[in-house]
């Protein structure tokens, strides 16, 4: 393959033949857990520039010998996994060998993964799940490939790959530089059974092209050098001062969000907190940091410590929060189904009735906090969309349990013997006593023509497979239901305080609910983005503002870098993603409720800066769902009643811990009942 591949346009998705940087990508991806094989950092990147360097020398934009790489054509592919990277050897006046290029372009490696991500899901190679994890299109797996496509393209580079090694297929110059890479990454032996016969035919296949050798041999030579695997020259993670902390507003006043984005404009983008009676915290806090946690937490850091306090106080040895790789991912596929978008709006009657029947106990002229009004309507909905059973008998007692769980096991703001106390041991019964309702109603017989639910999820896959999901660890997930409840009601709070606060806005949601609502309960089609986009927006913004889910915590487990700080092993690390939500350069004028970001052509919330649902792997599992379910639940409060707030406030009132609410002090008043609720 030579020539210049301006012929065709790169960007389009329909764009033919797979370069090898993807080809790679396809051939490191292990389908079964979501995950590429797990290459070491270092030695990936140089396996990837290799991968562009090989693509340049099939374009007859280099050659090399074993001593020297050689420029022949500096013109531009249009491919912008490869245009980067040939700039550079083009702005080189001297010649160098292979590993020099391989070695000095490495840091540029992240920039090809990506796009050469992006282009597979593109062309609908790969799918992207939530959380970054890949696999390949259900297209793929049938084998089809369109007419119009290269054959290439639809054709798993592992099969290639196993007629070169096991049939003794001759190989093209394309299929030596893949296999002596896939070789150079060493993971021959994770995707076959690879005996000494194989073994001697891999040696032999890399050894066949002079391009192929020098760059496999430059990638193998590099990734062996442990000096080179990270920086020499680290910076010193600074320490914020005592006095910034205690004189941070933000921080005081429970604004997170906010206060970690001052404390990162003044000490940039890590730092540490020196906290009494605790482990030192180091804060991420920045675009670049959130992009390095999205796309390369998994590699670098893990949750079991984070979450083994609230494992503990349910006595379950695991759970899908606790472990990551695999094991999280297949947690995930299991569980993606029941909370997905479709799943609700395929019941958007019972979520329309259950929401009628609560807001129906209120009364007119009444004025309730925001937790207890708002906690409850939510709660009334997701227990019987979710578990399939009613739990507002149980549910404050559950939520205050956990709350506790929450403040001991993850935030530490309170000792373990907390959780001792006779109201807890009462309140944790609760919690007991709605997961035996779900087990008790979730028998094969009493479950016939209903709707799956999460319950069914967890039970189908504990029985599936009990040693993955025993049955004493069933507590955890099965309680953590009922969060639904909390998170979701909380922001609608969040949301409602907003919109009375801008009398304007709330007028034009209320007239995009009483238009939905003209002609009876609207439908899955009618509930579309145009028919509720300044709902959306309003949710959109109120996510940006006032998130529920602020940071993460993790611990390192691999010695990284990030913005050239080093993050030892074993480092307790808060990622604070929602900084960025007040940060200038991510959304200017960040204090301003503006729903106009959203919008075109302004559309900030595609910068990399917003993360109202976390990030990464373990990133909001349900983030669709709630986010349709909120919009709902708002338009329904605006449609029936006209609500202002008791008394107003210059600053929201909020509760920091353990997840971002609003207080309680916020007091919401019933002035006016203006539809009728049919129960």
């Amino acid at each position: 393959m030579t020539g210049d591949s301006r012929d065709s346009d790169w960007s389009d998705p329909g764009a033919s033949s797979l370069s090898l940087p993807e080809e790679l990508l396809l051939a490191l991806l292990d389908e079964e857990s979501g995950y590429f094989r797990q290459v070491p950092g270092w030695n990936l990147n140089c396996a990837m520039v290799g991968a562009v360097l090989g693509e340049l020398s099939l374009l007859g934009r280099i050659d090399s010998d074993l001593k020297s790489l050689i420029l022949f054509d500096s013109t531009e592919t249009g491919r912008p996994v490869l245009d980067p990277l040939l700039r550079e050897i083009a702005s080189e006046t001297e010649q160098h060998d292979v590993r020099y290029w391989v070695e000095r372009l490495a840091p540029l490696s992240e920039s090809v993964i990506s796009h050469a991500l992006d282009r597979l899901v593109r062309r609908k190679i790969l799918d992207r799940h939530s959380g970054d994890f890949y696999t390949f299109t259900k297209r793929q797996q049938r084998g089809e490939t369109p007419p119009e496509e290269d054959p290439l393209a639809g054709e798993f580079v592992k099969a290639r790959l196993t007629r070169i090694i096991f049939a003794d297929e001759i190989p093209g110059p394309r299929d030596v530089i893949i296999t002596g890479l896939v070789d150079a990454c060493n993971v021959f032996h994770l995707m076959f059974q690879i005996d000494e016969e194989a073994e001697e035919r891999i040696k032999f296949v890399s050894r066949m092209d002079v391009i192929g050798r020098a760059i496999a041999g430059a990638v193998t030579e590099s990734v062996v050098a442990p000096s080179l695997r990270r920086p020499s020259l680290t910076k010193p993670i600074p320490s914020v001062s005592l006095r910034d902390l205690v004189f941070n507003r933000e921080l005081r006043e429970g604004r997170l969000p906010a206060g970690f984005a001052i404390l990162a404009e003044k000490y940039g983008p890590v730092f540490e907190l020196r906290l009494p009676f605790r482990q030192n915290l180091i804060v991420l806090a920045g675009l670049k940091a959130n992009q390095w946690a999205h796309r390369m937490g998994r590699v670098y850091l893990r949750s079991k410590e984070y979450f083994e306090g609230v494992d503990k106080a349910y006595g379950v040895s695991r759970s899908m929060h606790s472990v990551d790789g695999a094991d999280h991912f297949r947690f995930r596929k299991s569980l993606a189904p029941v909370y997905s978008q479709s799943t609700l709006t395929r019941r958007l009657d019972e979520v329309y009735d259950l929401a009628r029947t609560h807001m129906a106990s209120w009364d007119v002229g009444a004025t309730m906090p925001v937790q207890t009004m708002l906690r409850p309507l939510l709660n009334a909905q997701s227990s019987p969309l979710l578990a399939s059973i009613d739990t507002q008998d149980e549910i404050v007692d559950a939520l205050e349990y956990k709350v506790r769980v929450l403040n001991v096991g993850i935030v530490k703001s309170m000792p373990r013997f907390m959780l001792k106390t006779p109201s807890m041991r009462r309140r944790a019964k609760a919690t007991q006593r709605i997961v035996d309702r779900m087990q008790s109603t979730h028998t094969a017989k009493q479950r016939v023509g209903m709707h799956k639910d999460v319950v069914d999820a967890y039970l189908a896959l504990h029985a599936s497979d009990p040693q993955f999901l025993p049955e004493s660890d069933l507590s955890l997930p099965l309680g953590a239901i009922l969060m639904t409840a909390m998170y979701m009601g909380d922001q609608v709070g969040f949301a409602l305080y907003w919109l009375v606060k801008n009398p304007e806005l709330y007028e034009r949601v209320t007239a995009e609910a009483d238009a939905l609502w003209a002609n009876g309960d609207p439908g899955e089609d009618d509930l579309s983005p145009d028919r509720m986009d300044v709902t959306r927006r309003v949710l959109m913004e109120t996510l940006r503002m006032s998130p529920i889910t602020v940071m993460s915590m993790r611990t390192v487990m691999n010695t990284c870098v990030v913005e050239g700080y080093e993050l030892p092993v074993g480092a307790q690390l808060l990622i604070a993603q929602s900084a960025t939500h007040y940060m200038e350069e991510a959304f200017p004028d960040p204090w301003t409720f503006d729903i106009d970001r959203y919008a075109p052509p302004r559309k900030e919330h595609l910068g990399g800066g917003y993360a109202p649902f976390g990030l990464g792997t373990h990133s909001c599992l349900g983030r669709r769902w709630a986010h349709m379910h909120m919009a709902i639940n708002l338009l329904m409060l605006t449609h029936h009643f006209k609500i202002e707030l008791a008394r107003p406030f210059k600053r929201m009132p909020m509760d920091p811990m353990p997840s971002q609410s609003p207080s309680n002090k916020i007091k919401f008043r019933l002035v006016e009942q203006r539809h009728e609720l049919r129960a």
